[in-house]
């Protein structure tokens, strides 16, 4: 009676199993996971509550990157730090090299320690005439300058190096916001920049004074202080920042400096990429600051752990992942101040590194190296980062392995983050019940013609299904904020969506498009901005790009839309770099696009280039590629078009280009 009782339920096991499978065969990583996440929370909130108990006077007492350095200078003092070319830095020093700089900038805020520890803005009680000169001479800062006022912005047009390290935290324990300046910024785009995050001073590297010379009658009229982090040939209103920091003492200096009144409050600027258009002051908060000195404790570091930085610091994957995550756990940073691929495998191997982080394209460039003895026998086992096409991927893991790739998905002003914990190439998270309690987001279903979220009748979005290509969003809260960026209220435009899935509710718009399979991964679809509709139909750019990358006689590919007069949408470009030693084959290139791509998705036009023009964080110009369009006689490069009635792609000449714009040739 019993089996026939159970006989039922054995005959719904199978069709269960089938159906459930997918999803909790990764259960236990999810589980796990989700463990290691909460801990990690736990962790950052009993040092928050450390710092915010500490005594006023003392760096305990201070923000969390303040309280973060000495309690790891007090626990492993002679631990190293830091690794910068021949020179190497422990904590403890990291501490007092801080220190200096904090009292330098506080100089120049007009602050003066007073008896007991405490500290003034003004003459200590007592002083006579006379003795007020050194006071006011010391709240001018030594050279005329008006004291910079507590909170006050100091920017840093610096590259990754200690120096830039130094300020920084010194920046923090002083009580000042530092704004991360993208080395390659001037004229315009840079007093732009220095304009929005209100900086009251300015830290330039001696090596850029001779670009910046035209800038400075400039920045002299904007009030700027001006330093300089080194000696040299200065510029008259310039002095040598560094020279004051090495002549201040290394004494911690008191906590109540740096402690923030609310966690929310910002501490730090980063700029966007401006990839179009202007960058925009992204506000950092303390609560973000301590929440990145979690990165890679998620990622599975540990304190012993060696982690190669090749990034700009000015990028949020450099400072806050690579510097704040290495601080988080208390383990060593080999810092590069530009990322080589030719010297990559050296400096791991001479620094024994376990662990490198990368950005964009930096995987691929390693994959195109020629073989090397030093890529062997490395001890890497562990490489973070994002925007790692699968093509590279899977030729990096077969090459340089054994090793295991994490890839992460974030944003500098988001508020959403994902891991790839299971190490599922091509995906870039899990989008597990337990992975969304602890970090919630949702996709839902977006218009690229219109550019908004699709919503039903009674006004909400909808979910996505299985499969289906949805707009990244995740609810705004205390405990996940959105600050914006510096400025008018109008450059968030768009970044929050209200009543999404019921009234009140408001969410923070990535801007990206993803797609969660029916295993519950996350795969990167494109950015809504590259996304474009051609022939009724949407052509996601990496769709194809990743189509494209797999010929063998392509190394990199960089796909976009271009506007043609007198066609609906944007038709698709693809700007194209040959594979040493092999040559362009368009047969093989047409036959290729035809059986692994729709029609509406075939590249119209290609463009035959050396190397592919990208940021200075290795992500592609996509933007300035599409203004560049495809007027044979206005670009050095070769390009074709695609002649669907030939099956074949031909050399766009003058005179083809001119029947296109009169409409007597199709695409």
């Amino acid at each position: 009676m019993a089996a026939l009782l159970l006989l039922p339920l054995l005959l719904l096991l199978p069709p269960l199993l089938l159906r459930f499978w997918p999803r909790w065969r990764w259960l236990a990583a999810d589980l796990a996971f989700a463990v290691r996440a909460l801990r990690c929370k736990r962790a950052l909130q009993a040092r928050a509550l450390a710092a915010a108990a500490g005594d006023p006077q003392s760096p305990e007492g201070g923000c969390s990157l303040a309280w973060r350095l000495a309690q790891l200078a007090r626990q492993r003092p002679a631990h190293t730090f830091l690794v910068h070319g021949t020179r190497r830095f422990s904590y403890a020093e990291a501490e007092r090299r801080s220190n200096r700089a904090a009292r330098a900038f506080l100089r120049a805020r007009g602050w003066q320690e007073g008896p007991g520890g405490g500290g003034s803005g003004g003459a200590r009680e007592g002083e006579g005439a006379a003795g007020s000169r050194e006071a006011r001479a010391a709240r001018e800062g030594g050279d005329g300058a008006s004291p910079l006022a507590p909170g006050a912005t100091v920017a840093l047009l610096l590259p990754a190096g200690p120096e830039f390290l130094w300020l920084w935290f010194g920046l923090a324990k002083a009580g000042l916001r530092a704004a991360f300046v993208p080395t390659a910024l001037r004229r315009g785009p840079l007093r732009h920049c220095l304009r929005s995050c209100g900086a009251s001073a300015l830290v330039l590297a001696p090596e850029f004074l001779e670009s910046l010379e035209p800038d400075l009658p400039a920045l002299r009229e904007m009030g700027l202080r001006l330093w300089a982090a080194g000696p040299g040939a200065h510029s008259a209103g310039i002095s040598d920042l560094l020279a004051e920091v090495s002549a201040a003492g290394d004494a911690p200096v008191p906590g109540y400096l740096s402690a923030p009144q609310s966690m929310m409050d910002t501490c730090l600027y980063i700029f966007t990429s401006g990839t179009t258009g202007l960058p925009k002051a992204a506000r950092i908060s303390h609560l973000k600051l301590l929440q990145c000195q979690g990165f890679y404790q998620l990622c599975g570091a540990h304190q012993e752990d060696v982690i190669y930085l090749a990034l700009p610091l000015y990028h949020m994957s450099g400072s806050l992942l690579g510097i704040v995550g290495c601080l988080g756990i208390g383990a060593t940073v080999v810092l590069k101040s530009k990322f080589s691929a030719g010297q990559f495998w050296e400096d791991c191997q001479r620094h024994g590194v376990t662990v490198f982080q990368y950005i964009g394209e930096l995987c691929r460039y390693l994959v195109n190296q020629p073989p090397s003895q030093a890529e062997r026998g490395h001890k890497v086992r562990l490489a973070v980062g994002s925007g790692l096409r699968p093509d590279t991927w899977e030729r990096f893991e077969r090459r340089f392995g054994p090793l295991r790739v994490l890839e992460t998905y974030g944003m500098t002003e988001g508020n959403v983050a994902t891991f790839n914990y299971t190490g599922r190439r091509g995906a870039v998270g899990r989008a597990s019940w337990l992975y969304k309690h602890v970090f919630p987001f949702s996709l839902i279903r977006y218009d690229v013609t219109t550019g908004e979220p699709l919503r039903d009748a009674r006004g909400h979005c909808v979910a996505t299904s299985a499969g289906e290509p949805g707009l990244l969003v995740a609810p705004v809260s205390p405990q996940s904020p959105f600050l914006g960026y510096a400025g008018t209220p109008e450059l968030a435009r768009g970044k929050l969506l209200q009543d999404v899935f019921r009234p009140g509710d408001e969410f923070f718009n990535t801007g990206d498009l993803l797609v969660c399979d029916d295993q519950g991964f996350l795969r990167f679809h494109d950015r809504t901005g590259d996304t474009f509709r051609w022939k009724g139909e949407n052509v996601a750019t990496t769709e194809v790009a990743e189509a494209l990358e797999a010929l063998d006689f392509l190394q990199e590919v960089n796909v976009y839309g271009v506007t043609v007069p007198g066609h609906e949408g944007r038709a698709g470009m693809a700007a194209l770099v040959l594979r040493p030693p092999h040559a362009l084959d368009l047969g093989q290139l047409y036959a290729h696009v035809a059986e692994h791509l729709p029609p509406y998705a075939w590249p119209r036009f290609l463009r035959l280039q050396e190397s592919l023009a990208t940021t200075e964080t290795f992500k592609q110009q996509k933007v300035r590629m599409a203004n560049e369009g495809f007027d044979p006689s206005a670009l050095p490069d070769p390009i074709y078009i695609l002649d669907p009635a030939g099956g074949a792609y031909l050399p766009l000449t003058p005179a083809r280009h001119r029947a296109l714009l009169a409409g007597d040739l199709r695409i």
